[in-house]
């Protein structure tokens, strides 16, 4: 079972270490034992000493996916670095950055910049933008903490200070290292002291009193479990509630997987208008919805369709908690959820219906049968097992596997909230290196492939087998549905993806068009757990799941109103 580890970061040690030294050994302190990244002059000497140390150094083909693998390894490991070198690697980096912030994925970012004592008189120097604090000004709206490691007589508080605030609120953090500060002495002394993170008492204790008192007394109660419960490691409790109250639960888009989805207790994913129509009418005529760490985006409540009564809600986050249209300001989230169990409250049994307890039916191939993505997702649904992570990207890949069923926790993983395209390949390479034991089934459309594609190199090179699934139908067909017409815009240079490996130098590429073709590569694919297998999959141009199709008749109207159209 895949869980995210109990970090409790060592106490730095006081010995005598340049300020390089000194971030890595801290680093290590949480865990992180790969930092992704692509070298420049301004970050080398930072990268030697990367390599000569116990942590292994990626090398990405782009900086924006070694961002995006950083993420991945954060989501699955608990904390994730990557190393880009001033501007043109730090700038190419901002999109994974800024979706790892939306998305609460706490990663450091370590960029190298010009030394010191080059940049005395302004000089224009290479990579620089405007001055030199361009770079950091712009970290400072995608990051929860950051710093420039500048003083040797600050360089520690101010290293311990951004990772733990990355630690605490699973936020990315900053870290700006001169090239001519790698080696100098940072100096101890001046230490720095985490914040008190300790609920009020009093209103702690009035909150779980109303939440126990909403509980008792309503007749359906319901959790939504969120994304959350991942990042802050919270999912045993959350399910502790779950089972000793007995109250079925439902996942979010974004929290899909965060408590496995065979819990007899589990009744399917919540997402408004865009999820089941059964799923849907469970959790809005509950009285009492407990969302738990639940991300209130448009994508996770289906375009803003979900009919959730705050009068009905308990709604506690790592930043709120709000029961009906009370809030209580300083109460951690943990702290609400082992109070909430201690007192132990005693709603009525519900009666789980029994279109949730959906077994999997007998998949019969068809093999002169043309793909489509439902009859896809079928089949992969008896090919999935605890040792399998799925990573789904952008589009149909992200909508079309909501229907997979996932045996274990933490074995999903999607951009559900900032919905950037090109996450899948690259987070594949960072989730094995979080956890080797994990085989990445990758869902990628071709129009996403096709940005990020090259970070299949990097995978071949470090010899991982992840499964590479490629849905081949000529472009982007969620805009074709968002946005209705023979739009040019929305299509693509054919390529043939199943010859990539063959441009790589390793693993097995498969061109399908049949359930009998993708049968043969599923089989070979599985059975072969020493390289990657990429399958290119055939689909109609104009296929898609059910839950792509609500989306494009709910968003079509917001589209089509936004560029003026009747």
């Amino acid at each position: 079972m895949s869980t995210l580890p109990s970090l409790s970061p060592a106490r730095p040690s006081v010995e005598q270490v340049s300020i390089g030294q000194y971030l890595i050994q801290r680093l290590r302190d949480y865990g992180i034992r790969h930092v992704f990244g692509i070298p420049g002059d301004y970050v080398l000497a930072f990268y030697t000493m990367l390599e000569q140390s116990p942590v292994e150094v990626v090398g990405c083909t782009r900086e924006d996916n070694a961002g995006f693998a950083a993420d991945a390894y954060a989501r699955v490991a608990g904390m994730g670095a990557v190393c880009i070198t001033y501007c043109v690697g730090g700038l190419s980096t901002c999109n994974s950055i800024a979706g790892a912030f939306a998305e609460k994925s706490p990663v450091v970012v370590i960029s190298g910049s010009p030394g010191l004592a080059e940049r005395r008189n302004n000089p224009l120097l290479h990579h620089m933008v405007r001055d030199f604090r361009t770079q950091y000004e712009v970290y400072q709206r995608l990051c929860i903490a950051g710093a420039e490691l500048n003083d040797p007589t600050t360089a520690r508080r101010e290293i311990d200070r951004v990772l733990d605030t990355v630690y605490r609120f699973k936020r990315p953090g900053y870290l700006e290292i001169p090239r001519d500060m790698v080696h100098v002495s940072c100096q101890p002394g001046g230490g720095f002291v985490p914040p008190s993170e300790q609920s009020d008492p009093d209103t702690l204790a009035e909150a779980v009193d109303e939440a126990v008192e909403m509980i008792n007394r309503s007749r359906r109660v319901v959790v939504v479990a969120g994304v959350e419960l991942h990042r802050f490691g919270l999912q045993d409790l959350a399910l502790e509630l779950i089972e000793q109250c007995q109250i079925p639960f439902t996942v979010t888009m974004l929290g899909k997987g965060v408590i496995r989805e065979t819990h007899p207790l589990f009744v399917g994913l919540y997402a408004g208008a865009l999820g089941r129509d059964e799923v849907t009418q469970f959790v809005e005529e509950s009285d009492c919805v407990i969302l738990l760490g639940t991300f209130m985006s448009d994508i996770n409540l289906g375009i803003y369709t979900a009919n959730l009564d705050p009068g009905r809600c308990i709604y506690v986050t790592s930043e709120r908690l709000q029961i009906r249209h009370h809030v209580y300001p300083g109460v951690q989230f943990e702290d609400f959820l082992r109070e909430l169990i201690a007192r132990r409250p005693t709603p009525p049994a519900r009666e789980i219906p029994s279109w949730a307890r959906r077994k999997l039916e007998p998949f019969q191939v068809e093999p002169q049968r043309p793909l489509t993505i439902t009859r896809l997702i079928q089949r992969l649904n008896h090919l999935l097992d605890e040792n399998t992570v799925v990573i789904a990207d952008v589009g149909d890949a992200m909508f079309a596997s909501t229907e997979l069923v996932i045996r274990q926790r933490t074995e999903f993983l999607a951009p559900a909230y900032y919905t950037s395209m090109g996450f899948a390949i690259p987070a594949a390479l960072g989730a094995k290196m979080a956890n080797p034991r994990l085989r990445p089934l990758v869902l990628v459309g071709d129009g996403a492939f096709q940005m990020t594609f090259q970070e299949l190199s990097t995978i071949v090179r470090h010899g991982q087998n992840p499964v590479v699934l490629v849905l081949n139908n000529c472009g982007y067909g969620t805009e074709r549905l968002l946005h209705p017409g023979d739009w040019r815009f929305n299509e693509i240079q054919p390529w043939q993806y199943h010859k990539v490996p063959e441009v790589f130098g390793g693993g097995v590429g498969y061109d399908v068009c049949t359930e009998g073709q993708l049968e043969q590569a599923l089989q070979q694919a599985w059975q072969d757990r020493d390289q990657m297998h990429l399958i290119h999959i055939h689909l109609d141009r104009c296929d898609c799941s059910h839950t792509l199709a609500r989306l494009g008749r709910r968003l079509q109207r917001r589209v089509d109103t936004s560029s003026g159209e009747e």
